[in-house]
């Protein structure tokens, strides 16, 4: 989750640049991934998978962040790591009482295709196209900028694939007005859950190799009182802010 939250800072600082048409830096881009990556240090203890080495996964997010710099840049970005608080409604158009959190990556404007929300993963794998149709962020992100700019958006995951031999995977998804009314269902069926207090695992391989409740959630039995807040967290973590 460093090595992504470090090339998060690096890519925004690339995207902003170029949203007030100032030419980026190489050198300044790379400087906040290091800057980021020392920040985390000095706040907790890094935990390495096995394999992984501290200088290996900085060349990794260096040459990951000098591979996108080389393609060409998006253009009319709009907003770069804005927050978006918005109302939820179910597939009725009732409103639910509690808003969305969001905060996109990037938002730039196609004069064909129109909004585009672009979602940076940094991942050891190639993500499936199924992933990116069914999960649950896209739709949080698609209902989000349409709350907020009032018109859809498509969501595209450029996935920096952290191989031997990096790549940069993109994969691109659409929601409908239904998809959207159906996330307010699901949100309104979690928020009932909670307050019966029925809990369980939400496993998703989107999610769950970078989550910090993983292992207790793999524990869980259904009895222990801190597993279950654990998940009642995890649940909010996954719906309510994306």
């Amino acid at each position: 989750m460093v090595l992504g939250s470090a090339i998060h800072e690096g890519l925004a600082v690339y995207h902003c640049r170029l949203q007030i048409q100032e030419p980026p830096v190489s050198s300044e881009i790379k400087d906040h991934f290091l800057d980021a990556w020392h920040a985390a240090e000095t706040q907790r203890p890094i935990q390495y998978r096995d394999g992984e080495q501290r200088g290996n996964l900085l060349e990794q997010g260096i040459a990951l962040l000098e591979m996108y710099l080389a393609e060409p840049p998006p253009q009319n970005i709009v907003a770069v790591e804005e927050p978006m608080l918005v109302p939820l409604h179910n597939s009725s158009g009732e409103f639910l009482e509690k808003p969305l959190i969001a905060i996109v990556d990037l938002l730039n404007r196609d004069e064909c295709s129109g909004l585009t929300v672009t979602e940076f993963k940094t991942s050891g794998r190639r993500y499936g196209e199924f992933e990116a149709d069914t999960t649950l962020q896209a739709t949080c992100y698609a209902h989000a900028v349409q709350e907020r700019y009032d018109e859809p958006a498509a969501v595209k995951y450029t996935v920096l694939v952290k191989t031997k031999k990096p790549a940069i995977q993109r994969l691109e998804t659409v929601r409908s007005d239904a998809d959207l009314g159906r996330l307010g269902d699901i949100v309104q069926n979690i928020e009932r859950a909670v307050e019966a207090k029925a809990y369980y695992p939400i496993e998703n391989p989107m999610n769950c190799s970078g989550c910090p409740y993983r292992l207790p959630c793999r524990d869980w039995k259904g009895q222990s009182s801190t597993d279950r807040e654990l998940l009642q967290v995890s649940h909010a973590r996954e719906v309510a802010s994306c």
